[in-house]
């Protein structure tokens, strides 16, 4: 046996003890890390060829892994965003040089700007839903802007849209007299009348008065004006202002069903500019019972932001001083095929490599993945009892190792006194 090989095996496996207990500390130091995950050392031997007569001692070798797939512990904090991850999935989250990574660390706050960024600095990133539900790429991260909680400012939506329902009495009278949509009073009493309220460009809340009558068998005028055009007194004609402000015709068949018309716009003043409002009346059916509409408009009167509310679905809402919501974000999750294999990264993030493979991308609740608990931090996965035995065996170890080292090199000073 060679005996300058056994201090060689001697000293790989004082570094591999040394490895080992790098990754002990490592787990101890980030014991209260958001979203840590254990580092671990795995040994393997490393075999010289040897012959019968003597034995060529080997070595050892180490490679240290990551328990990134198993999740830490849930705990409850009093900030709405914070974020963890109740299953399977990472955030994407962006670096300040703009390289994006992934991410079970969710101890997010909004910064100067309103982005929301986590302790180490990263960035959330999420898809904005200003143009409507948004969609998922999911094999990559195009389409994803920075999270914004920002709270500064009065939000005033003005109506785009509205729609009505309801029941025209087939019993009804056919008209006599003037009908609303001639504006002259006085006006036939064989009409109906509802209200519904939208809001102009500024925010301003605009009330319409809508007018149903029967003209002839399953046919119906409907006429609209808006309220502040109303004349004073007793009656509300003749409107002023814009005067008849939209209009449609309601054809039923026999059954009550509606067959033709419904669709109409309502165009009316809105400061300097001519406000213009798609509205749908094509629930109305026409049936043996009383007169009854409801309805509504969206837009939204000047309001601000109260608070920001995140969803288990990712779904970033703005709430508003009204109680009203409105998303702003969906946040999305990504994974891979092999979370344990991700390459590590400093300030607690990851990124795809070939081993892990390629990055998949969808909506929490969704495709197997996770979902978002606001309000809550992911704890690091280290088990302190755990690595405080481990951190005695890597010292045992390391000085028996030393030993060996220290007999091997005992065995030379025989050797080389034996020249005296």
């Amino acid at each position: 046996m060679s005996i300058f090989g056994s201090m060689k095996t001697a000293v790989s496996g004082m570094n591999a003890q040394a490895n080992r207990l790098g990754t002990v500390s490592d787990n101890i130091a980030n014991a209260n890390t958001t979203g840590y995950k254990e580092a671990s050392t795995s040994f393997s031997s490393l075999v010289l060829p040897s012959s019968a007569g003597s034995y060529n001692s080997g070595g050892v070798e180490t490679s240290v892994h990551h328990a990134i797939s198993q999740q830490g512990n849930i705990s409850y904090t009093t900030s709405n965003t914070d974020l963890a991850i109740q299953g399977n999935g990472f955030f994407v989250v962006q670096s300040s040089s703009g390289q994006t990574f992934l991410s079970r660390s969710g101890d997010f706050s909004a910064d100067s700007s309103g982005n929301l960024v986590n302790s180490a600095g990263f960035t959330l990133m999420g898809y904005p839903a200003s143009s409507g539900a948004p969609s998922v790429v999911v094999n990559g991260f195009s389409g994803l802007e920075p999270v914004n909680v920002s709270q500064n400012g009065v939000t005033a939506v003005a109506t785009t849209t509205g729609e009505m329902s309801g029941n025209l009495n087939s019993n009804a009278a056919i008209a006599t007299g003037n009908l609303p949509a001639s504006n002259t009073a006085p006006v036939t009493s064989d009409t109906s009348k509802s209200s519904i309220t939208g809001y102009d460009s500024q925010g301003n809340a605009v009330t319409f008065d809508v007018y149903y009558t029967k003209t002839a068998d399953n046919t119906w005028d409907v006429s609209v004006y808006n309220h502040a055009d109303a004349a004073s007194g007793d009656t509300p004609f003749p409107y002023g202002g814009d005067g008849l402000v939209g209009s449609t015709e309601l054809d039923f068949d026999d059954t009550g069903a509606l067959t033709s018309g419904g669709t109409f716009d309502l165009n009316f003043s809105s400061g300097s500019s001519t406000q213009t409002i798609s509205m749908d009346f094509s629930g109305f059916s026409q049936v043996a019972t009383d007169f009854n509409a409801t309805g509504k408009m969206n837009g939204q009167a000047p309001n601000p932001v109260t608070s920001v509310t995140i969803g288990k679905d990712g779904t970033v809402n703005a709430v508003y001083k009204d109680s009203s919501t409105k998303a702003l974000y969906r946040i999305p999750l990504a994974t891979v095929a092999s979370p344990d294999n991700l390459t590590l990264e400093s300030g607690n993030v990851y990124s795809a490599n070939g081993e892990s493979g390629v990055t998949v991308t969808g909506f929490p609740q969704t495709g197997g993945f996770g979902y978002i608990q606001s309000g809550a931090l992911e704890e690091s996965n280290v088990d302190l009892a755990t690595e405080l035995t481990n951190m005695i065996e890597a010292q045992k170890s390391y000085t028996a190792n030393s030993k060996v080292f220290q007999a091997g090199s005992d065995l030379l000073d025989v050797l080389v006194n034996l020249q005296r």
